[in-house]
């Protein structure tokens, strides 16, 4: 339905509206797969399980950056969205079929927490709304500081209710467990890293530098998903067998040094001197995400597995969001506003030499802020996740 609409918009406006009913259907279906994926296989199998459930995702976004770039140039931008409703339909109908309920809840049914909804929505509209506008529009520092105060309010409101209702959105006891805590954290901070890369490479891939198209833009990023789809099953069948601790360093390790040796690039760029740089940075998500994700999941009750899945999507998808205002605001601080705003509406051909520089250095900038994180992250596991409890985290 949401990419039926989207695809007969009139407007930005609507367009946007229409996007928010199909990011709905988006977060139940994400929400819910990794505990499906978790309750269907045993303990030894859900790394692998996992692993593949991942390969559905990456190869959908392989063939999304390549068909979409050609049905953009060939038909046009509403076509991408066409392509969705037929495959929609049948996922739907068959999940409707085929998908059956493992266990009844023996506490009667749950209540949805609005205001905790409510506050956490208002927060988090909040702090991008006052990153994006501050670093976009320009907005002042006094109104920037009011809206991240504001936000800041809204989030603690969200605690007192998430520690007073019954049936919360976020249900902080399951905090209390290291290894889903630790796990969490780690997911939030990777998503933090990476979140902004696709969007800041299409902005250096068809921006000024090298004038691409969305076909060329979508070949140039494939080694990316390429590598994450083929070591992300590998990672996860292996951290099966020998547990997840040193696999999730290993992938964390690798995706630090793919974005340290992306802050070399410049100027225009050849398919070939980004293989290394993709690859690294798409093999360290793969074999981070699978026995990540295979801890979190195994570490949580059964009866709280859908939630648990829940947050730790909600934390990836924050995670993301807010990786995209970071990088505006990097990118900001380092580039004319006026260049900065040709670049991001597509109309900077006629951009100066020096703002070009600037350009490419801002680039450098986000990923370095990028590696940073996944340094942080790192740091984060190996002193609050024990090597004896990583590699059994497990709910018997």
């Amino acid at each position: 339905i949401g990419s039926g609409l989207c695809s007969i918009s009139q407007n930005g406006t609507e367009l946007i509206g229409f996007r928010l009913i199909q990011a709905v259907g988006a977060g139940f279906l994400f929400s819910n797969s990794a505990a499906i994926v978790t309750d269907a296989f045993p303990p030894e199998e859900r790394g692998s399980a996992l692993g593949i459930n991942q390969i559905s995702i990456v190869v959908g976004s392989v063939l999304g950056l390549v068909l979409g770039g050609v049905l953009t140039t060939l038909v046009g931008w509403s076509s991408i969205f066409w392509v969705n409703i037929p495959i929609g339909t049948f996922a739907t109908v068959w999940a409707h079929f085929r998908l059956k309920e493992i266990r009844t809840s023996t506490k009667g049914r749950k209540k949805i927490d609005l205001i905790g909804n409510l506050t956490f929505a208002g927060g988090l509209v909040m702090a991008l709304l006052s990153i994006t506008l501050y670093a976009i529009v320009g907005i002042s520092q006094v109104l920037t500081l009011e809206m991240l105060g504001l936000s800041g309010l809204f989030f603690i409101l969200f605690y007192f209710e998430e520690k007073r209702t019954i049936d919360p959105m976020f249900d902080l006891s399951l905090f209390r467990n290291r290894i889903f805590s630790v796990g969490n954290e780690t997911i939030f901070l990777n998503a933090l890293s990476r979140g902004s890369f696709t969007l800041v490479m299409v902005f250096y891939l068809q921006g000024p530098l090298m004038h691409l198209s969305p076909l060329q833009a979508g070949i140039f990023l494939i080694p990316l998903s390429v590598s994450l789809s083929v070591f992300g099953p590998i990672s996860g069948t292996l951290s099966d067998r020998y547990g997840q601790r040193r696999f999730v360093v290993a992938g964390l390790a690798l995706s630090t040094v793919g974005f340290l040796i992306m802050t070399t690039i410049s100027g225009v760029l050849n398919f070939y001197s980004l293989i290394l740089p993709l690859v690294l940075i798409g093999s360290g998500m793969g074999i981070f995400a699978s026995p990540n994700r295979a801890s979190i999941m195994s570490s949580s009750p059964p009866e709280r597995r859908g939630l648990a899945s829940g947050i730790s999507t909600t934390l990836v998808n924050v995670g993301n969001t807010l990786s995209i205002g970071i990088a505006f605001i990097l990118m900001g601080t380092s580039i004319p506003r006026n260049a900065l705003d040709s670049i991001f509406a597509g109309t900077s051909s006629g951009i100066l030499t020096g703002s070009l520089t600037d350009f490419v250095r801002s680039v450098h900038i986000v990923f370095i802020a990028s590696a940073v994180m996944l340094v942080l992250s790192i740091i984060l596991y190996l002193k609050f996740a024990g090597k004896s409890r990583w590699e059994h985290a497990v709910v018997s």
